[in-house]
């Protein structure tokens, strides 16, 4: 039923893509954001909380990637524990989250790159949510969508070497700010330490799953991995608590870099804060440049996952066939990474607000989908106790109901009423679009399709 991939991935590399993945651009767009909102303090309990369900969410993971280490991750542990419909739910919803990074990094490039050298862009072509999209700049975006889809049709190495790269340069940049926070930084910038009380906190918490979603692209490539199933589950780990640290430092040097009145008239609040610290514009162009290397890392990480996850769906006849295609020589789910590209590629001509509307819609698929993955992690292991588990949680009912609570509170934040709910109409029109359209693809597989589904499932909770 599964094609071979290559195993071509090693265990750094499967290390800087998962890390690649979280730190991304948000730690040099968000950041002023954060600090304004909670305060220093509460910027860094909510990276704790937010961190601590990411890694109670992140075991149930590491546990089955190690257990069931096949392409698709998500969709092979809850098609085991419950079947086709719960599977498919699972792996649409997390798809619909790796879609709306993917198109959020092609909107991110232009918008960086402006910084770096300002421009007068030409051609305008409409205003979308109230902001003017210009030919030059949409474009930006558009042949950085090209140039990573090409990367990806040849091959998970060139991709993964790419990606090793430029996530020690993230690593570096961010170290250069802890340094010049620690020499030059002011500590009475970290006063007041709270911001607008719990509801302050709760408003950077509910980013949190946009941040660090990405550990989960380990499980989707866990059959081109070529490490022990244990070290898998391992590194999925290792990448999450590397990332909390990361952003920790980050809401640091920014805190301690700007002052309040700073701070409320930055745009790039870690450039600023950098150029700051440092005296010198220069540093805030190559923290910049580190942002940019945080768009394609992440890019990248995406184009992997969200590829894998549509050929696990089409090899199982949940979606059309054509998305299991494998090219004979560069052993990759092209056509897959191909439909994720030309989605990259238009994303730019809709302008920044609609890309915000399905960012923070995507989020919701990101919680459902760890959910679904979390309850499928206690089911599996009370029906199949005897599964080799070579990365096996300790404190197995603890770590999975504690990921099931924590994955319902982080959906809340979602829902109307709450401070972070979905804008009404746009962000619950594209988040009820997505479901239709994954409703229609279900229902119009054909049914002697869904049949041997079922029959595949069976074969496979069989072994």
């Amino acid at each position: 039923m599964e094609k071979n991939f290559s195993k071509s991935m090693s265990k750094v590399d499967v290390l800087f893509l998962a890390m690649g993945a979280m730190l991304g651009w948000g730690w040099v767009v968000l950041s002023g954001e954060w600090v304004s909102k909670a305060g220093f303090l509460g910027s860094i309990i909510a990276f704790l909380i937010g961190g601590l369900l990411v890694i109670f969410i992140g075991l149930t993971y590491a546990e089955l990637a190690a257990a069931i280490p096949e392409t698709g991750g998500g969709l092979v542990f809850v098609l085991r524990a419950f079947g086709k419909r719960s599977s498919f739910v699972a792996a649409w919803a997390v798809l619909f989250g790796y879609v709306s990074v993917i198109t959020f990094e092609a909107v991110a490039l232009p918008t960086v790159l402006d910084y770096i050298y300002p421009v007068q862009h030409q051609v305008f072509l409409w205003t979308l949510g109230g902001w003017d999209v210009y030919l030059t700049w949409a474009l930006i975006g558009s042949v950085g969508a090209v140039l990573l889809t090409a990367l990806n049709y040849f091959g998970i190495k060139p991709a993964s070497i790419f990606q090793s790269v430029f996530t020690v340069a993230i690593v570096a940049v961010g170290l250069l700010l802890v340094f010049g926070a620690i020499k030059n930084g002011n500590t009475a910038n970290l006063e007041p330490l709270f911001k607008n009380g719990a509801g302050g906190t709760m408003a950077v918490l509910v980013m949190i799953p946009f941040l660090f979603v990405g550990f989960d692209v380990i499980p989707q490539v866990a059959s081109e991995i070529n490490a022990p199933p244990k070290i898998i589950g391992r590194i999925l780990i290792i990448s999450i608590i590397t990332s909390v640290v990361f952003y920790l430092f980050i809401v640091f040097g920014v805190t301690t870099g700007l002052s309040e009145s700073q701070l409320n008239n930055s745009q790039l609040a870690t450039a600023d804060a950098m150029v700051n610290l440092f005296g010198n514009q220069w540093f805030g162009t190559i923290l910049v440049l580190g942002g940019v290397a945080g768009i394609v890392t992440s890019w990248n990480a995406f184009i992997i996952g969200g590829s894998r996850i549509l050929y696990a769906m089409a090899i199982r006849n949940m979606i059309p066939r054509w998305f299991a295609h494998i090219h004979p020589k560069f052993k990759t789910p092209t056509n897959a990474i191909l439909f994720l590209g030309v989605l990259a590629f238009i994303a730019p001509f809709l302008g920044r607000p609609a890309l915000v509307w399905i960012v923070d819609a995507g989020g919701v698929g990101i919680v459902v989908g760890y959910l679904i993955v979390s309850i499928a992690f206690l089911k599996l292991r009370k029906t199949e106790p005897n599964l080799e588990r070579p990365y096996r949680v300790k404190y197995w009912k603890t770590t999975g109901t504690l990921a099931i609570i924590l994955s319902i509170v982080f959906l809340s934040f979602y829902l109307p009423g709450m401070p972070s709910a979905l804008v009404w109409p746009m962000e619950w029109i594209i988040l009820a679009a997505w479901c239709l359209i994954g409703a229609v693809l279900y229902f119009t597989s054909p049914k002697e399709n869904r049949k041997e589904m079922n029959t595949n499932a069976g074969i496979i909770q069989s072994k």
